[in-house]
């Protein structure tokens, strides 16, 4: 997947998508049953991955240099520095070695240095760094010929390495760019516990330039997830249980792109004190302006004065949202801002990030009030098994209504960004069109869970299974890897 936003390329026609060509468009494969299909095909966020020990991942990086070192006849040590300054990758190595391209820096690595041959007749050197005459046989020098005494090179490593540094410790010599491979770093470094935190470093620079691995970013979490499939899919740890993308090692954000997602909270880190004001929790009830607070992840309001039914995102009726098209999350874009002075466009510009901000951050704020339903939902289930109405096992499918209602509330929080940096056109009405649809069935589903006492079972999972529909749909199409 491409790191820049591909959302209105060429190829895009200007056909107009009316509600009931959308409705026939999205429905088309309602009546398929999902789990007789390969989700290989089905599932738009299906991807392969394994998660390593430390021990596991050695073992794949030792084999990727024991291959390279064979294939061009080079010690494995020197076979992992042009690895890891290759980002792993034998054939382009090979290929530029059969090209002649790095058989010249090759053999000048792995030809041992001699002293010049005016110290081949004297057993005594002058040491440039300490200015001390020592004996021939306790001076070493890389490829690059550039000698020093041991306790110099011992020196130098162990400054190098408590700075942090592994895999980049270069020679001493001014200007000089050789790096030291790992053999000679362990043969100088006397002390175990700077050995160990030479291997430790070295470790984390060798996982990091590798592109198939990437750390679990959970707290204190030694899991290295592999795959070979470098794309932006979600990855779980299987022992923190951290989600993230494997690609950018952030949080989970598709269909939002790697690149995308890093502008938008940039972006929003930036504005975050123009956003503020939308960061309340009350609001006031459209037809008794009855100060109303937001206590549950549903969007779905009902004034508890006026039983009125209103969306806590526009305040309009809930019955104009209906369930064919959910216009709440729609920006209007003013078609003639190009011809207006520039502060009437700067308006319009904040008017448009506030749009996409401010339910970016309602969903956010739903999915940890959500959080606090799930406990409220955990107490009531114990006061009905207690009461007799039913068993645990009996009222399981609201944990996984609930559940899963989290996992699409993600998914839409990520669409906003997608959708703010989307241009305009036929593709980026589909994609509202589809992410409308979503968030409907969203509210829907929220609404009944959170009254999971008058709720049918088989309604909830009707709902359960059209709103995982429009999630799987949206992500089908606009998931670009």
């Amino acid at each position: 997947m491409e790191d820049t936003m591909t959302t209105s390329q060429g190829g895009e026609s200007d056909m107009d998508y009316s509600d009931n060509e959308y409705y026939d468009y999205y429905n088309t494969n309602d009546d398929i049953d999902i789990e007789q299909l390969d989700p290989r095909k089905i599932d738009p966020e299906y991807f392969e991955f394994s998660c390593l020990l430390e021990e596991q991942v050695d073992r794949l990086l030792n084999e990727t240099v024991e291959t390279l070192s064979n294939n061009l006849q080079i010690p494995p040590s020197l076979a992992k520095v042009l690895l890891h300054s290759n980002q792993w990758n034998i054939s382009e190595l090979t290929k530029k070695f059969n090209e002649n391209s790095t058989r010249t820096l090759i053999a000048a690595r792995i030809e041992p240095a001699t002293p010049p041959g005016s110290l081949l007749l004297t057993r005594y050197v002058n040491c440039s760094v300490c200015v001390t005459v020592q004996p021939l046989d306790r001076f070493y020098s890389l490829s690059c010929a550039h000698m020093f005494c041991r306790d110099c090179w011992s020196m130098h490593f162990e400054v190098q390495i408590n700075q942090g540094i592994s895999t980049g410790i270069a020679c001493m010599a001014r200007n000089c760019i050789v790096l030291a491979p790992e053999d000679f770093v362990l043969k100088h470094l006397q002390r175990p516990n700077m050995r160990e935190k030479y291997q430790q470093f070295s470790f984390q620079d060798y996982v990091k330039s590798h592109p198939q691995l990437r750390f679990c970013p959970g707290p204190n979490c030694s899991i290295v997830v592999h795959s070979k499939e470098v794309k932006a899919k979600r990855s779980t740890c299987n022992q923190c249980k951290t989600v993230f993308c494997f690609k950018c090692g952030c949080d989970y954000h598709a269909p939002t792109e790697c690149q995308v997602i890093k502008k938008w909270l940039t972006k929003c880190a930036d504005d975050s004190e123009t956003a503020n004001y939308i960061s309340a929790h009350t609001k006031d009830c459209p037809k008794c302006h009855i100060c109303i607070e937001k206590n549950g992840g549903c969007n779905h309001m009902q004034c508890y004065n006026c039983k009125h039914d209103f969306c806590w995102m526009c305040l309009g009726d809930w019955k104009s949202h209906g369930s064919e098209y959910y216009e709440c999350s729609r920006y209007r874009e003013n078609p003639n801002i190009a011809h207006e002075s520039v502060h009437a466009q700067a308006r319009e510009a904040l008017k448009k990030y506030l749009h996409y901000y401010e339910r970016w951050e309602n969903h956010s704020k739903s999915l940890k009030l959500e959080e606090q339903t799930l406990e409220k939902l955990r107490s009531r289930i114990n006061q009905k098994v207690m009461s007799g109405l039913g068993t645990w096992i009996d009222w399981q499918y609201l944990f996984t209504a609930a559940n899963l209602l989290a996992k699409c509330r993600y998914t839409l929080q990520y669409t906003y960004p997608y959708a703010y940096y989307m241009d305009t056109g036929s593709r980026k009405e589909l994609f509202e069109y589809q992410q409308a649809q979503l968030e409907a069935e969203i509210e829907n589903l929220s609404w009944k869970i959170e009254r999971a006492e008058t709720t049918d079972r088989g309604d909830l999972e009707n709902q359960m299974d059209i709103a995982e529909k429009r999630r799987t749909t949206l992500l089908k199409d606009f998931l670009d890897v």
